[in-house]
C-alpha cells in the first residue's frame, strides 16, 4: 500500500501569541508556503498565519 502525499503543518499566528492551527497540505499541488487570514481567539482579531514546520 502506497505512502499518503499529504502531510500535516501548522499555522502559527503573526501576532505572537503562540496560537496555531493544524492543517493538511498537498506538497505537490501546492508548493509555496500557506498563508491564511483567520481567528486567533487570544487577541480576538482576525490575523495572518503563515506555514512553519511540525515539530
Amino acid at each position: 500500500m502506497a505512502k499518503p502525499i499529504t502531510q500535516w503543518i501548522k499555522l502559527q499566528s503573526t501576532a505572537d501569541t503562540g496560537y496555531f492551527y493544524v492543517i493538511k497540505k498537498n506538497p505537490r499541488n501546492i508548493t509555496e508556503k500557506m498563508t491564511f487570514r483567520k481567528y486567533d481567539p487570544v487577541v480576538r482579531k482576525h490575523v495572518e498565519f503563515k506555514e512553519t514546520k511540525m515539530k
